[in-house]
């Protein structure tokens, strides 16, 4: 490998985890449920909802690479995508609001939740996630590919680093606080996550197009 190529690919795995961190900070349905997780879960909860997160948008890399972007990338899908993810946010969110009193803090959840499984709910009822993929993802993906299969990689593990990292510190950061986190904040914590992943469903409901 020459020197070109491998700045060409320090550059592709700077350049998409600067983005993808970008992505990640901004608040949404991932976040909610990490920060409503992690005081029950502990750390793991947000490295383990990334496992499944980084499982989807793996099959997601591997779809385009195939061409299958254009049958993907359709009004009507697009509408599908963002009808069933408001539906899917609205329910998680009503559902914490419901299950909020019954929470304690000291014992683990009574919801024997799957987290990368969680991970690839909240993804797939994004509806921006698979807009940012067929749009944003794919340019990236694209110019990788013309470098090489090495590049797609550097592209895909400078991305999936990026959201390992944030939520990681998201996750570290809730758990060791744990202490200063009473019942009554963490239920109010779990309220506020509630009402977010409600108000996204109702936002992404709202932005369908029929």
């Amino acid at each position: 490998m020459d020197t070109i190529t491998f700045m060409n690919l320090i550059s592709i795995f700077i350049i998409s985890f600067l983005i993808a961190l970008s992505g990640a900070l901004a608040p949404g349905p991932l976040l909610a449920v990490v920060i409503a997780e992690t005081p029950r879960r502990g750390f793991k909860t947000g490295p383990l909802v990334i496992v499944g997160h980084g499982i989807l948008e793996t099959i997601m890399v591997v779809l385009l690479l195939l061409g299958l972007s254009k049958f993907l990338n359709t009004p009507f899908l697009i509408k599908i995508t963002g009808t069933l993810g408001s539906v899917i946010l609205f329910y998680f969110g009503v559902k914490l609001l419901i299950t909020t009193p019954e929470i304690e803090l000291s014992s683990p959840a009574k919801s024997s939740r799957n987290l990368p499984l969680l991970g690839i709910t909240m993804s797939l009822a994004n509806p921006y996630w698979t807009i940012w993929w067929l749009t944003i993802g794919l340019g990236l993906l694209l110019t990788a590919q013309k470098v090489g299969l090495i590049a797609i990689l550097f592209f895909f593990l400078g991305h999936i680093l990026a959201d390992f990292t944030w939520y990681s510190l998201v996750s570290f950061s809730i758990s060791r606080g744990k202490k200063l986190l009473t019942a009554k904040r963490y239920k109010i914590l779990i309220t506020l996550c509630g009402l977010t992943l409600i108000s996204l469903g109702i936002y992404f409901g709202l932005s369908v197009k029929i």
